[in-house]
């Protein structure tokens, strides 16, 4: 999963990003709000960490854009050294999901990280096995069976549909898909990324009469869309 952290005190920043790292997650660093705002257009988060004093766009600034102006909004947890209860009040009201003060004892950030994160997209062990429509995704044999017929996938491609399936009607950019599946950047491998999408629209049959397919979001990434199945 990835964090963006969104604060311009350089010493907080890297005391946020050694908690997202010691808890197996990708944080992705920013020191100025209009540098995040511009990076929430084209890329995917699964958690906001967000200060209320930065440079360009504050954080209650960049709360209210969030509403409107962000298809898929992640959660967001306010950290600031603002304690007043007006404040809490205006950031919760402007849409933060939760509201730490700084400075904070890392088992508490810890543990709100991971309560929002199970919250928004499910922390808990995944289980063996998923059904979504038609298509019965088998995690230990990493296949998919779809009307009766299993269909092998390379460990990559099984990664990869389980990954879409998971946030399907959700669009993922490349640099999210590339870092969850790859533990790359995605400038270095578009081609494998693309490579390996042809292979799924082909292999599962993602189509109309299957409920489900995926489409390109030019210039951002990936989404697996659920559809209402064509008749005939």
């Amino acid at each position: 999963m990835r964090i963006a952290i969104v604060d311009d005190e350089p010493d907080i920043l890297q005391y946020v990003e050694n908690i997202v790292k010691k808890m197996d997650y990708v944080p992705v660093p920013f020191n100025d709000g209009d540098r995040f705002t511009t990076a929430m257009l084209r890329d995917t988060f699964d958690l906001v960490m967000l200060d209320w004093n930065l440079p360009g766009k504050d954080g209650l600034e960049i709360l209210e854009w969030m509403q409107t102006g962000v298809e898929d909004r992640p959660p967001v947890i306010m950290m600031t050294s603002r304690t007043a209860k007006k404040d809490i009040a205006d950031a919760l009201n402007a849409g933060a999901d939760d509201y730490v003060t700084k400075p904070e004892d890392e088992g508490v950030i810890e543990a709100r990280i991971s309560a929002m994160l199970r919250r928004s997209v499910g922390g808990g062990a995944m289980e063996k096995s998923a059904q979504y429509g038609d298509y019965t995704l088998d995690r230990m044999g990493q296949s998919v069976n779809l009307h009766g017929e299993d269909i092998a996938l390379t460990a990559k491609e099984f990664d990869l549909i389980d990954l879409l399936f998971r946030n399907r009607d959700r669009t993922l950019s490349r640099a999210y898909i590339m870092e969850t599946i790859w533990r790359t950047n995605a400038d270095l491998a578009t081609r494998t990324l693309d490579m390996h999408v042809s292979r799924l629209r082909s292999k599962l049959k993602l189509k109309p009469e299957n409920g489900f397919r995926i489409s390109t979001v030019f210039g951002y990434g990936y989404r697996l869309e659920t559809l209402e199945k064509s008749k005939g």
